[in-house]
């Protein structure tokens, strides 16, 4: 966005509402790149929050940012099984209970029942970013030294 200043144009910068940095990284690329995608997914939920987009259009966003998780936790779970990740039962439980909550989200949000507000942002992004630096930190030295990068 640009605005007049006193006597000068001044470019304002655009603050995201989740940002994606270093500490959020588990030091494998498809499961950063997968991560940083989800960060992206809910920045651009924010972004049509802001604007007031119509639920049409949050709709769809909800929609890929449902399906995506569970894209993304499908690949984690991938690397469990494959390596014999000793804590697979605990994280499996954690996304399951992300996926209903996620899901009975949507499912309100399309009965009119919910509408996007800043505490479902936070709730997300907290989740996230709880996720990420917390559960998802366990497996990341395990599978390092399975070789995963």
């Amino acid at each position: 966005m640009i605005t007049r200043g006193i006597g000068y144009l001044v470019k304002e910068k655009v603050m995201a509402f989740m940002n994606w940095n270093s500490t959020f990284s588990v030091n494998i690329a498809d499961i950063d790149n997968q991560h940083k995608k989800l960060v992206a997914m809910i920045n651009e939920l924010s972004e049509a929050m802001k604007a007031r987009k119509g639920n049409e259009v949050m709709g769809k966003i909800i929609s890929g940012l449902v399906d995506y998780t569970k894209t993304h936790f499908a690949a984690e779970e991938a690397y469990f099984a494959k390596y014999g990740y000793p804590e697979t039962a605990a994280h499996k439980a954690e996304h399951t209970k992300f996926i209903n909550d996620i899901n009975k989200f949507k499912q309100d949000f399309e009965a009119g029942k919910l509408s996007i507000s800043i505490d479902v942002l936070k709730f997300l992004s907290d989740w996230l970013v709880k996720h990420i630096k917390g559960t998802d930190q366990k497996y990341s030295k395990f599978l390092n030294d399975k070789g995963v990068s």
